[in-house]
């Protein structure tokens, strides 16, 4: 589903940058914000790609209600004090450095969706938008479930790649849109 969103924005004109965050090399274990745990190179880069973009797209599985733990350890890695936010003196308020830009996420689970929504209520959507993302700045950000997989006929899973296209393409075709495409299972962009 990531490498087809790309390749729908990539057909609609946009500047993808794709990262798979399964291939970097980074410890995910994240020591807290007084700890010296300099930043690997992979990280440092993503940083680079994720203020690039205009536009960010996360496409992930839901394990246990919510995402993944290598996710998670990038996440915790990457938006940091003075990188994704920053804490304002004497203040319980903050800043948003990662203002200006827009997220989508792309979500695989096992359940089927309005099982997610109704009766879970959707722990994993919320941390990431909320909890993460809109913390930081990105607004708005759009969420697009798909589930159950584990039960999808081999026809439903084709359709659910051709809607990552399609989103991809119809999000592409809007000037100025640059997107980074963290995706902890996608394969790495060429």
């Amino acid at each position: 589903m990531a490498r087809a969103y790309a390749e729908g924005a990539l057909d609609a004109g946009a500047e993808v940058r794709f990262l798979d965050v399964g291939q970097l090399a980074f410890d995910p274990l994240f020591l807290g914000y007084g700890a010296a745990q300099p930043l690997e190179p992979d990280l440092a880069a993503a940083q680079a790609d994720i203020r690039w973009a205009g536009h960010l797209v996360w496409v992930y599985p839901i394990w246990w209600g919510a995402m993944p733990a290598l996710l998670k350890g990038f996440i915790d890695r990457t938006f940091l004090p003075g990188y994704a936010f920053k804490y304002r003196a004497g203040s319980p308020l903050w800043d948003r450095l990662l203002a200006g830009r827009s997220g989508e996420l792309l979500v695989t689970m096992d359940s089927p969706p309005w099982y997610f929504r109704w009766v879970t209520r959707m722990p994993g959507h919320h941390q990431m938008k909320k909890a993460i993302l809109e913390y930081c700045g990105i607004r708005p950000v759009r969420v697009h479930s798909f589930g159950p997989v584990r039960t999808a006929s081999k026809e439903r899973l084709a359709g659910w790649v051709a809607h990552a296209r399609d989103l991809g393409r119809r999000r592409g075709a809007k000037p100025g849109t640059a997107s980074a495409s963290p995706a902890p299972q996608a394969p790495a962009s060429p």
